[in-house]
């Protein structure tokens, strides 16, 4: 999603009013319950949001010049500096070695580097297609990218062929290079 995503694709900029940031922060509870917990660490109630409108309809949120999450259509998407600071609130997944350049590199996740010997899925009945999982990897301690499951974690495991998922942003995309100023 954001390969080829300048400073020429932002459209305009604007604050964001209390009443939207708190509807964002109750949307963010309901796709992410686990985050409930540190949503005021995350939003703080004085800070201001910033959105920042881009082209294909993607918005970004920035919080005090930092890009926490984006939408594209209805679904808000946390940006890995947000996963990085608090990992244990998005479902999850993890490849194996093999994927971690094709990860970095913007491809999407074959299944057979969710099956083997270092990747992990969640235990039955997992996750459903279109979920949105935040990737780790085999050994690694912060997350490399984040995507959107294109087939159910069982049929994953069953099929083991084929794109698995559809990555969204990764480590060192222009996402994960962009500064607000």
């Amino acid at each position: 999603m954001f390969k080829k995503f300048t400073r020429e694709d932002v459209h305009s900029r604007s604050k964001v009013k209390s009443s939207i940031q708190r509807t964002l922060k109750a949307k963010l509870v309901k796709q992410y319950p686990k985050i409930e917990d540190v949503i005021d660490e995350l939003i703080p109630k004085k800070s201001q949001i910033e959105l920042i409108k881009c082209e294909d309809k993607i918005q970004l949120y920035s919080v005090d010049g930092e890009v926490l999450f984006f939408q594209k259509f209805d679904e808000l998407i946390p940006s890995l500096k947000l996963v990085h600071k608090f990992p244990e609130a998005y479902p999850t997944v993890q490849v194996d070695r093999g994927a971690i350049k094709f990860v970095l590199s913007g491809a999407n996740i074959m299944c057979p580097g969710l099956t083997s010997a270092g990747a992990d899925l969640p235990p039955a009945p997992g996750y459903e297609k279109g979920t949105i999982v935040v990737i780790n990897a085999e050994n690694k301690e912060n997350a490399l990218a984040i995507g959107e499951l294109m087939m159910g974690t069982e049929e994953i495991k069953s099929v083991n062929k084929g794109h698995s998922i559809e990555l969204i942003h990764h480590l060192g995309d222009p996402l994960w290079n962009f500064s607000v100023e």
